[in-house]
């Protein structure tokens, strides 16, 4: 086909159904002639309006927030920036060899995988059953109770494809993509189940309960100061979701607690510089020393001097046991 041919296609017997003929065909001109699909699918995706918001609500939703709670950027409207300054050309030299170096460590440890959220689709949910079950979520996720306007929500098979779930409507739930990525493929929890039972009358640690005291927040917990604290800076990481104990939690609960447990610790580390280590830990069950059956995690900051002889920390719940 010569230019000539080439243009009398374009503009008379091309039939279009999607944008992708008249994409390629120009991503091959700006190409000078010739691509590989790779090259191609990349330029695909500069057109790609979906994908485009679908990283835009992506980078809002947990890079973002997290980098700024680390005081690593800042965000002003859509506009973000580092909190560094100007960088000379040494130093963005520096910083993109650490940042291609992180990047190839994760993807050599967790392989290609980690892109495997964006391939869910293969087989769809109907739309019709869909709207069911989005319409008898009441729009929340049924593991945080986060809303479409936090983050997207996605319909999620509780026994995974993988391991022979269907497109059956007693095997759909609401998650948002966070919980539903922390899922996996490896569970096959009904979350519809546990969140019937969020709040028990007369639970001081039930999230409307506990709300007034409430410090900090993230995602399916929160973070209070405990009532009877063993030193100051004593905090209780608590779920939003009434569960007993360690055990009762969910993978995402604990990805969370662990995440609020980190922002805790650096937030009182900077306010607090007498402080030099932390206690971690929590009570599962009476015999244990459990008085609240709500699961809640002590961030207990230790101090020199704060004890005549610490070692053995934790050690120290059964005292006879302490030294060793």
């Amino acid at each position: 086909m010569d230019f000539q041919e080439l243009v009398e296609f374009l503009k008379h017997r091309m039939a279009m159904q999607h944008i992708y003929q008249p994409l390629l065909i120009r991503s091959l001109v700006d190409a000078g002639g010739s691509a590989t699909v790779r090259q191609l699918a990349m330029a695909f995706l500069d057109q790609d309006e979906s994908q485009i918001v679908y990283y835009e609500r992506k980078i809002k939703e947990m890079p973002l927030k997290v980098l700024q709670r680390r005081g690593v950027v800042a965000s002003s409207g859509n506009l973000v920036e580092l909190t560094t300054g100007k960088l000379s050309f040494e130093q963005k030299a520096q910083i993109r060899m650490i940042c291609d170096r992180k990047l190839q460590e994760y993807i050599l440890k967790r392989g290609l995988g980690i892109w495997d959220y964006r391939m869910l689709e293969t087989d769809p949910v109907p739309g019709s059953l869909r709207n069911r079950v989005l319409a008898e979520s009441g729009g929340r996720c049924a593991l945080c109770g986060a809303t479409n306007q936090e983050r997207p929500l996605d319909v999620d098979h509780i026994r995974p494809r993988s391991k022979g779930g269907g497109n059956e409507y007693a095997n759909l739930q609401v998650l948002c993509s966070k919980c539903n990525r922390s899922k996996g493929n490896k569970e096959d929890t009904d979350y519809r189940a546990l969140a019937q039972g969020e709040a028990i009358p007369g639970c001081p640690f039930c999230y409307d309960a506990a709300r007034s005291q409430i410090v900090e927040e993230f995602d399916s917990v929160f973070a209070m100061p405990d009532g009877f604290p063993v030193s100051p800076g004593h905090h209780l990481v608590i779920t939003k979701r009434h569960a007993a104990d360690w055990f009762a939690m969910t993978q995402a609960e604990r990805n969370d607690a662990d995440s609020l447990l980190r922002i805790l610790r650096s937030r009182l580390a900077e306010d607090d510089r007498s402080i030099t280590g932390f206690n971690i830990g929590m009570n599962s069950g009476a015999s244990a020393g459990q008085t609240v059956f709500h699961v809640h995690i002590h961030l207990i900051p230790r101090r020199d001097g704060d004890t005549e002889n610490p070692r053995g920390g934790v050690r120290g719940v059964i005292p006879c046991k302490m030294g060793y």
